[in-house]
């Protein structure tokens, strides 16, 4: 990770105007056309969670400003973000976190977190670290708005990615998507970004 000068940062007085605020954290919800990328991580017999969670991953992580975060109040820029992701346990109904390094390839990540997921039996592993994107799957309503518990922390700087229940529509597979971040780093034009390239991946991989 880099530390950031905010001497030089072109993003100085933005980052300072919403760190002050008394909730710098702010939620998106939009729709994704999720047919063709459904279609083909059924045929190949991938979990759809894993599998989307590292689209959003690989997107996310190619836009720097989803990569910013505090370390002991201060902004850095980390290299490179891994995932964190939770999973439901069927015999108990209660959700696991799960930690997994991200990698280059689909297949790779999918055979990772396929592995990881298996061998934990903990619900909670430990606190996280800076260095990831969190995802938590709603996947039982096709919500159109979602919000978060509040922990109080006005440095969280994580993104928080949620996916609800896709559903048929004008005969493509939509799914609603949401993405909450701090707008210290990101603001409305990067969340754009990643729409755009987002939807671009899952059209064609």
């Amino acid at each position: 990770m880099k530390k950031i000068d905010l001497d030089t940062w072109d993003r100085t007085l933005h980052y300072q105007i919403f760190k002050k605020s008394a909730q710098p954290q702010y939620c998106v919800t939009f729709s994704l056309d999720i047919t063709h990328f459904l279609g083909v991580i059924r045929k190949r017999g991938y979990s759809f969670t894993f599998s989307f969670v590292f689209a959003v991953s690989r997107c996310a992580g190619q836009i720097k400003e989803f990569r910013y975060r505090f370390v002991d109040g201060d902004p850095v820029l980390f290299d490179r973000i891994h995932t964190a992701f939770t999973y439901l346990d069927k015999n108990t109904g209660l959700f696991k976190v799960v930690t997994v390094e991200m990698t280059d390839t689909l297949e790779g990540y999918v055979a990772a977190a396929a592995a990881k997921e298996q061998a934990q039996k903990g619900y909670f592993t430990g606190p996280l670290g800076n260095d990831v994107f969190q995802f938590s799957a709603f996947p039982w309503v096709a919500y159109t708005h979602i919000s978060h518990t509040d922990p109080g922390d006005k440095d969280n700087a994580t993104p928080l990615f949620d996916w609800g229940r896709y559903h048929e529509e004008n005969g493509k597979v939509m799914l609603p998507f949401s993405v909450q971040v701090h707008h210290s780093f990101v603001d409305g034009i990067h969340i754009g970004r990643l729409a755009d390239s987002l939807q671009h991946y899952l059209d064609i991989i």
